[in-house]
């Protein structure tokens, strides 16, 4: 009981922290569950793990969710820039071949050349906000380029911050779009896998409770403090993180 405790602590802390870091959270979860084993991994703490992000991002943004009088054109974008992925997305996950992608190799070549692009991505000094410049031609490019998150390694939010910077926003408008975008991706998600478990895997124990909880925690954390560094710094660090970890998953493997 005790070492499953251990395993949906760090399960949720993996999760919190790299959903919504441009690191990709679903390459270090396949990671991490398959060096290390671990018995708590499953498809409905999986499930757990990302609704807890989602929840947490909700309420990080309820004022701009809940306040449609005044966010109304921004929500409607957002939904429509989610379509890409959602289509996509349904497709790979119902004919199996997101199975094919995931392995240690994919994620070490993802997670280095898409390290590289968001590092040249980010070298711009534009300064394009979500209030003035995000519109359906904007959105529908982010969403496009975020269709390559479906692949383990690229980073959902890596990916659209990237892409977000080639279309010239700032830093910060460009990871509130990310996060944002993300809502309807982890409803899909959690959607999609909440339809591949039956009634007997459906067992509401502690270590659901307690994915769903440290996940939200670890999630929540994250998205306050990444834009507090972000609106100072640039994605340097976690360029160089992603290819600390390619290299090291390069020598694991070759």
């Amino acid at each position: 009981m005790f070492q499953n405790i251990i395993e949906i602590f760090i399960l949720s802390l993996i999760q919190g922290v790299s959903e919504f870091l441009p690191i990709s959270s679903s390459a270090h979860l396949i990671i991490v569950s398959t060096l290390y084993e671990f018995h708590s991994s499953s498809l409905l703490i999986d499930t757990s793990l990302h609704l807890g992000s989602l929840l947490a991002i909700i309420f990080f943004f309820k004022r701009e969710l809940f306040d449609l009088k005044n966010n109304q054109r921004i929500l409607l974008l957002i939904f429509f820039g989610s379509f890409p992925l959602i289509i996509v997305g349904y497709f790979i996950f119902k004919t199996g071949l997101i199975d094919l992608l995931r392995n240690i190799e994919v994620i070490a070549w993802t997670t280095f050349i898409f390290a590289i692009i968001l590092f040249f991505a980010d070298k711009s000094r534009f300064d394009n906000k979500i209030s003035t410049n995000l519109n359906l031609k904007t959105i529908l490019i982010i969403g496009l380029f975020q269709i390559l998150s479906l692949i383990p390694g690229v980073s959902r939010a890596g990916i659209t911050i990237t892409a977000a910077r080639i279309l010239k926003f700032n830093r910060v408008d460009s990871s509130k779009i990310s996060f944002l975008l993300s809502i309807p991706a982890l409803a899909g998600a959690s959607f999609l896998s909440l339809s591949d478990l039956t009634l007997e895997q459906i067992n509401f124990n502690l270590q659901v409770l307690m994915a769903i909880i440290l996940s939200f925690i670890f999630s929540y954390i994250t998205v306050k403090y990444f834009l507090i560094y972000i609106n100072k710094f640039s994605m340097n660090a976690f360029v160089i993180y992603r290819i600390l970890i390619s290299f090291l998953l390069f020598y694991l493997i070759y």
